[in-house]
């Protein structure tokens, strides 16, 4: 247990955790920091705002840990790219190799009791918002853009606008799964591993999966 401690100590980037905590929070807020941030953290830009919306103490918000036992955490370089605003309503967890990236114009919202084990990217362009007690595996990927516009051929028509994505509350994401613009999943949600999510969901305790992502079993719920 000790020695476990010291390792978690020893992965810590004080430098990129007190610069994080000390240019979003006040000085004494800051003090607590309540994010912590690995050695394994590749800060690409901060030039938005990082939001905590509840109670402050240290070590609620934890960016690049973790280990998966498929994964070399020693080479796993996660990113924060955050140009518009990140907000936090509660604890959570960003595993290592983890990939985050902000656009200008973009909210990503990020409920309480968030994990992410490891590997994983969100980018959001226009709005992401994850609800509470979520836990998403290895390899997920969640993007609110095409990047690239498609127009119709007199190009008076973007046809592939940026679409918001909510996640919702106890929502199991497996490896593998890409959810792209404009998916909405309710609560108790179960999306299987290796999923292509592109349309909304609308009933709750189900178990979806495939490709393009459907309902595979109803009336059931999960542990986490």
């Amino acid at each position: 247990m000790k020695n476990s401690l010291i390792f978690k100590i020893l992965e810590i980037s004080f430098l990129k955790t007190f610069y994080i905590n000390l240019k979003f929070l006040n000085f004494r807020n800051a003090l607590k920091m309540p994010i912590l941030v690995s050695k394994n953290v590749k800060i690409r830009s901060l030039n938005g705002n990082i939001t905590i919306e509840a109670p402050l103490k240290t070590g609620m918000i934890k960016i690049g840990f973790g280990d998966v036992a498929i994964f070399d955490k020693r080479t796993s370089r996660s990113i924060l790219q955050i140009n518009g605003n990140l907000i936090f309503r509660g604890e959570a967890s960003i595993g290592h190799g983890s990939k985050i990236s902000v656009g200008e114009s973009g909210n990503l919202v990020i409920g309480n009791n968030f994990r992410i084990t490891a590997e994983s990217e969100i980018i959001c362009y226009k709005r992401i918002e994850i609800g509470n007690d979520c836990l998403f595996s290895w390899k997920i990927l969640l993007m609110d853009t095409d990047f690239h516009k498609i127009f119709n051929l007199d190009k008076t028509m973007v046809l592939n606008i940026a679409k918001e994505i909510y996640i919702g509350d106890k929502n199991w994401v497996g490896c593998r799964t890409v959810i792209l613009k404009g998916v909405h999943t309710p609560a108790n949600t179960v999306i299987a591993a290796n999923s292509t999510v592109t349309k909304t969901f609308t009933k709750e305790n189900t178990i979806i999966g495939g490709n393009p992502a459907r309902i595979l079993k109803e009336n059931v719920t999960w542990e986490k």
